[in-house]
């Protein structure tokens, strides 16, 4: 089969399009045969090198995707050959008292599709078969792909872990990003205010255009004191925040009393200091986020189904390349060109 794949850690140039080995599937697992992988973030560590070094070399990236089940393992009664369906990427044991308890992704063996074992770059992949469900009706494969990790994500922070609530003020950050496209839409979806950050014009239009109510340039204002401006000086109940360092320290104050941080990841830089003062003098939570659960993946789907009138959450797709081309969408990556989720076609 046709895959992308990196032989050493390093740069986008150490992708290559080849010739790769087909899976063999196991009684309990699918093999999927791809139609769509978007990217994410977490793509660029696992290719650097900076996620970890213990994966297996050639390693095939990719978390996210969607596809036509081709096989079906012997064990499996529930799903069957031709069904269309998008990829849940949390990997868990799926018998521990995590699993049983609904709470996968705290499972000691939890890990991200693409992170361990060969991902979603490819003709082919398999997988659990649990980890796989039926594309809501109306969306194409492209659209689909561009759901799961992003979105999945973004729902556990709003909704599992601060809890938003109507009427509540949320700001998030990096508006261009597929957290933060999709914490926008969620964030609007509870009934919250939407304040949200971006570096250009052109992204906090396509921001409002996603339903953000206020908007930031935090290259040519200080996103403190904007808040500020905007809150009246209360601050925000609640911000969602993804980047790390500098941003997260900067977060903190803009939270308003009984306010709430989560963040799931930093990817302009994992050290980030805390001002405790504040913490304790305006009873602020800071709540730390993986991924979710598959619970929560079922929850979050809903809202993509075709009802009446538009759907209520919408993929976000910046834009679409063939699967050879990945090197090119790794550097709009890298060079934040990107709104929202680039997609390759397979």
């Amino acid at each position: 089969m046709k895959a992308i794949r990196f032989h050493d850690f390093g740069g986008a140039d150490v992708l290559r399009f080849e010739e790769a080995p087909k899976p063999i599937i196991g009684p309990d697992e699918i093999l999927l045969r791809m139609k769509a992988a978007a990217m994410n973030h977490l793509d660029l560590w696992v290719r650097s090198g900076v996620r970890e070094r213990s994966i297996p070399l050639p390693h095939i990236p990719g978390s996210d995707g969607a596809g036509i089940i081709a096989e079906v393992g012997s064990a499996i009664d529930f799903l069957k050959v031709g069904d269309k369906v998008l990829i849940s990427p949390g990997i868990s044991c799926g018998h521990c008292e995590m699993c049983l308890g609904g709470t996968d992704n705290l499972c000691r063996t939890y890990h991200v599709l693409g992170t361990k074992e060969d991902g979603t770059y490819a003709e082919f992949v398999k997988l659990p078969a649990d980890n796989v469900i039926p594309i809501p009706e109306g969306l194409d494969f492209k659209q689909a792909a561009a759901i799961p990790l992003v979105f999945l994500t973004t729902w556990h922070m709003l909704v599992g872990l601060t809890k938003i609530k109507p009427g509540e003020t949320v700001l998030v950050h990096a508006a261009g990003s597929g957290v933060g496209s999709a914490g926008i839409q969620i964030a609007k979806l509870i009934g919250a205010h939407v304040i949200t950050t971006a570096g250009t014009d052109e992204k906090l239009k396509k921001a409002k255009d996603l339903g953000a109510d206020e908007v930031i340039n935090y290259k040519e204002k200080d996103f403190v004191e904007e808040v500020k401006r905007l809150t009246d000086k209360r601050g925000v109940d609640v911000v969602l925040e993804h980047t790390g360092g500098e941003i997260f320290e900067k977060s903190i104050p803009t939270l308003a009393k009984g306010g709430r941080l989560v963040t799931c990841g930093a990817t302009s830089d994992y050290v980030g200091k805390i001002d405790l003062r504040y913490i304790y003098a305006k009873h602020l939570t800071i709540h730390g986020s993986f991924m979710g659960t598959k619970r929560e993946m079922m929850e979050v789907l809903k809202f993509f189904q075709k009802g009446f009138g538009n759907r209520q959450l919408q993929p976000v797709v910046d834009s679409v390349f063939p699967l050879e081309s990945a090197v090119e969408t790794h550097r709009r990556m890298e060079e934040r060109k990107n709104f929202g989720k680039i997609v390759l076609s397979i």
